[in-house]
């Protein structure tokens, strides 16, 4: 077995999708684009249904337009957010890796590139100093000069990105409710709620009411 054959092609995994998940859809998002450093952050989130309120799975893809091959720089963009959308499908449907075939090549031929370079024998690369690169004792001082730690890295994306905890599905006694939403007819107003799903209407539970907050967000409807 050949190393690509255990990676998906970019269109034999969208088929896939569209046929596990033919009422799915998927969503592409740049958090954070800069052109003069040359890097992207794009967030991807997909649902497996149109019945869905939040996504399946959200996942991300990092591209930096130095690490291109020369004739795919122009397209770094695309080829980011497109390793954004394969990536969380792959997460939500299983079974292959996240990688698809098409990166998996690239990875190969830089691979193939590293190891057929013509490298000094008596050059040493763990005791070359490059530059003058700083030295902290630690995460505090490091912060401090401003380079952020890992910790609160994930903390600005999480800020950059409006991070919030999704609120469990309230229950009944038939199961898990499902979240419902429609204008009334007469007061052109936005109504919601968490709904029994008992197929008998005599035996259903009481809806659990939402209306909309002042921040646009569905908040329980108090008595």
């Amino acid at each position: 077995m050949a190393f690509l054959d255990n990676y998906e092609g970019n269109k034999e995994r969208t088929d896939r999708w569209n046929l596990t998940y033919p009422g799915g859809r998927l969503q592409a998002h740049i958090v954070e684009f800069n052109a003069d450093k040359g890097y992207i952050l794009v967030q991807a989130k997909a649902w497996r249904n149109q019945t869905e309120i939040e996504p399946a799975g959200i996942d991300y893809a990092y591209g930096f337009v130095a690490a291109y091959n020369p004739n795919m720089k122009r397209w770094f963009v695309e080829d980011t957010t497109t390793s954004a959308l394969m990536r969380v499908m792959a997460l939500v449907m299983g079974g292959t890796e996240k990688a698809t075939r098409e990166t998996m090549q690239e990875v190969e031929k830089l691979s193939a590139k590293v190891a057929t370079a013509d490298v000094k024998a008596d050059y040493d690369y763990w005791t070359t100093k490059h530059g003058d690169v700083p030295s902290y004792a630690t995460a505090d001082q490091a912060e401090q000069s401003g380079i952020p730690s890992l910790g609160s890295s994930i903390q600005e994306i999480a800020n950059e990105l409006g991070g919030q905890l999704v609120e469990e599905k309230p229950r009944c006694q038939h199961g898990t409710r499902v979240f419902k939403t429609g204008e009334s007819a007469k007061t052109g107003k936005a109504w919601g709620g968490y709904f029994c799903t008992e197929k008998s209407k005599a035996n259903q539970c009481e809806p659990v009411w939402y209306q909309l907050g002042s921040t646009g967000q569905w908040v329980v409807r108090l008595p």
